[in-house]
């Protein structure tokens, strides 16, 4: 990579080039000059990757101690996450691998597999208890040290040494990825192979051969899903440059097959994590996907998802140009970026495969980040691992621009100008990153460190927990945990995505033995609603502030409740009341008349399933989220979950006798606050029948009963349909379903 490629000029005033960076050193009467020159070329003879990865883990070091300066000496990361990886890790080690309490079902609430088995790894090498935290953070600093070393490395084979110093020093500098580095999270291991898998490919791609290449990336594929799409392509770029480099030295076809089988090693490694998640929980992708995932709401529209990805990508290009008030990256990165792509498609030819892979593997990880609802999370925490490589490619953005000019002077100037820019740009909003980082973890050990050790004084060492953030109370206490967000309880990660009602359904369907006996809980979080449902005791335990006014996660975005609007300050503990647990399963207005032959319970994911139910929407992109609602009767209160409806609902009944009439006892509750009735249309296998009337709302619910025709009951199933009377125009249905009976 000494060599000069065409339309690359040398400039002899850089070390680069190889010209003299000594003038006047002969003359005795300029020693300023002379030992200026010699520093100079002391420089140009030592390679800075040892300072550049040394400035970063001093950089890494001082956010700790900002850190611990807001904590009182004690390690806390930003972020409750943290801990689940901890929790996780621990479980592998103790040889309870996947699973987050001891004798629970295997789940895949870790984010990334491969930093799983690093920490557990450093768990069995004696880092446990407090210690595993920071050798966690320390492991991220030292990741991330390298990964500004491997970009040095990137930037020199790609172009030349003073572009890959400029972007090692962006790298080692940069606010966030300091920030990431010492989270405790998986970010700086992801960020050290996919650096380190695009800098083997610089060493390997001249042989045409690729050993070490996909060895690093399969390790980058088993680290974070959007990471094996990065590698995945860039196995694409391998292959393009061992055929080209067989097609060269005229291999048999057997020779260029024998070298493309280890391009297949990084698929080989993800399918194979794929396979493991299937044989141990039924799904193809880990929980925190499904629940976190666009795809995963209760009713897909693919026109819906499209709008929603396409928000959150537009959101990313403005970040990362700069262009909004959140200081990621200096302005212009990602134009400039760009703008390094075509500067070395034009006048790096030998690189084009890599390039390509370059940017077509950072496009898909922009739009595949996309799909999520937390796309901007923890300030782009699935993003930053890729960070270093845009910065990369913005750098050599500079240097391109740079060479348009024909004097060398100007050019100089240019590239220097542009260069000391962004590194100024970049160093000045370091530090409030780590502010930041210090403000977020004093708000973790206000509320989910602070909760954890009341619970653990309070508690009977027995009792079941739910929470909606999970690490904390796992890792540093002692008692089972329910999480009802579903990364580590496997049931709840459907029912999170559908609401409240659908929740407490799965909480009702435990064994009361792994029922929770109390519930630690954000006061504005949905799970909250439980309360509006009797499921909490009267008055809380006890509750937790954040006691940081800016504890809420600075993001680009509406990165979740909490993050976007302050809805996390707050955690209430909980006492657990089940005394009316089950009360809503029989009508309580009017007894059903002869037996109930079917119950099609609303909002009850399985029963759903069961009954083959669907919301009939009258809106495109409506979501029919569940809630659940409590109603005094003569006997008590009635619990029961529902699911908001516009428009209609169909369902098939079972276990009916043929032949004989059906009366239907429907249970509901309207939204609208018209008192007007409102009707729809009921079908029964598909006949019409009479209208049904929804009478206007008051606190509780209605229930009311109609009656198919035994004609209608050709066999043991039923298929019920409700419509709006209109269909294409409104006003429509709105109301909460409880429940349908059937009885004959």
């Amino acid at each position: 990579m000494n060599r000069t490629e065409q339309g690359d000029d040398p400039d002899p005033a850089t070390p680069d080039s190889g010209g003299s960076t000594e003038r006047g050193g002969n003359v005795p009467d300029h020693e300023g000059p002379r030992r200026a020159g010699r520093l100079r070329g002391w420089f140009a003879r030592r390679d800075p990757a040892w300072m550049i990865g040394a400035l970063s883990l001093l950089l890494s070091a001082l956010f700790v101690l900002v850190n611990l300066s807001y904590n009182e000496w004690h390690f806390i990361p930003p972020l409750d996450d943290s801990y689940i990886h901890l929790q996780y890790a621990e479980q592998f080690a103790e040889g309870h691998f996947l699973r987050y309490n001891t004798g629970d079902p295997v789940s895949t609430g870790a984010s990334s597999l491969l930093y799983m088995l690093v920490l557990g790894g450093l768990y069995t090498l004696g880092f446990q208890g407090a210690a595993l935290l920071p050798a966690a953070m320390g492991l991220g600093a030292l990741c991330m040290a390298l990964t500004a070393v491997c970009v040095y490395r990137i930037g020199h084979a790609l172009v030349d040494r003073r572009v890959g110093i400029w972007a090692g020093l962006l790298v080692a500098t940069n606010g966030v990825l300091l920030w990431g580095s010492v989270s405790g999270m998986e970010i700086g291991l992801v960020a050290l192979l996919v650096s380190g898998t695009v800098l083997s490919y610089t060493v390997e791609a001249p042989r045409g051969r690729f050993v070490r290449t996909p060895i690093i990336a399969s390790l980058a594929a088993l680290s974070r899903p959007e990471a094996f799409l990065f590698v995945l392509v860039l196995g694409v770029a391998m292959a393009w440059t061992t055929l080209r480099g067989a097609r060269a030295s005229g291999s048999s076809r057997a020779g260029s097959l024998a070298r493309l089988a280890p391009l297949l090693l990084p698929l080989v490694a993800y399918l194979g994590q794929v396979l493991l998640y299937v044989i141990t929980t039924g799904h193809t992708s880990a929980n925190g996907m499904r629940a976190k995932s666009l795809l995963y709401e209760p009713i897909f529209y693919p026109m819906g998802f499209l709008d929603e990805a396409l928000k959150q990508f537009h959101l990313l290009l403005r970040t990362f140009n700069g262009l909004n008030s959140f200081d990621f990256v200096f302005p212009g990165t990602l134009l400039l970026a760009v703008a390094g792509t075509i500067a070395l498609l034009v006048r790096k030819t030998r690189w084009t495969p890599l390039v390509w892979a370059l940017a077509i593997g950072y496009l898909l990880v922009l739009l595949a980040i996309s799909t999520l609802h937390a796309a901007t999370i923890h300030h782009l925490r699935y993003h930053q691992p890729f960070l270093p490589i845009l910065l990369l490619l913005a750098v050599i953005g500079i240097h391109g621009a740079s060479r348009l000019l024909r004097d060398r002077r100007n050019r100089r100037f240019v590239l220097h100008a542009g260069l000391v820019t962004a590194l100024l740009f970049t160093v000045a909003e370091m530090p409030s990153w780590a502010i930041r980082l210090g403000q977020q973890s004093a708000g973790i050990r206000g509320q989910q460190v602070s909760f954890t050790a009341f619970l653990e004084r309070e508690l009977p060492p027995n009792a079941v927990l739910a929470v909606n953030d999970v690490g904390a109370p796992a890792y540093l206490g002692s008692h089972r945990i329910v999480d009802l967000v579903g990364l580590t309880t496997n049931r709840f990660t459907s029912a999170n995505n559908h609401g409240a009602g659908s929740i407490y359904e799965v909480l009702r369907d435990m064994p009361a033995e792994r029922r929770p006996d109390y519930f630690a809980v954000f006061t504005e979080w949905k799970v909250h609603d439980l309360d509006h449902g009797g499921v909490f005791a009267a008055e809380p335990l006890a509750t937790f502030h954040s006691k940081s006014p800016t504890f809420s996660y600075r993001t680009v975005g509406s990165a979740g409740a909490c993050q976007a609007s302050k809805l996390c300050d707050e955690v209430v503990i909980h006492e657990a009341d089940w005394s009316s647990l089950g009360s809503g399963d029989r009508p309580v207005e009017s007894e059903a008349p002869g037996r109930i032959r079917d119950h099609v319970n609303v909002a009850d994911l399985r029963s759903e399933q069961r009954h083959d139910y669907d919301v009939l929407p009258a809106h495109r992109e409506f979501q029919p989220y569940t809630d659940l609602r409590t109603v005094n009767s003569p006997d008590g209160e009635v619990v029961d979950s529902g699911r908001h409806v516009i428009g209609g609902e169909a369902l098939t009944a079972r276990n009916l006798t043929p032949g004989e009439p059906v009366t239907v006892t429907a249970r509901y509750a309207r939204n609208e606050e018209s008192p007007d009735p409102t009707k729809m249309s009921v079908f029964a296998n598909g006949r019409k029948l009479r209208d049904r009337t929804l009478l206007p709302g008051g606190n509780g619910w209605h229930e009311a009963t109609f009656t198919v025709p035994g004609e209608l009951v050709t066999d043991s199933t039923l298929r019920v349909e409700f419509r709006p009377r209109a269909g294409y125009l409104g006003p429509y249905p709105d109301y909460m379903s409880y429940g349908y009976w059937f009885s004959q």
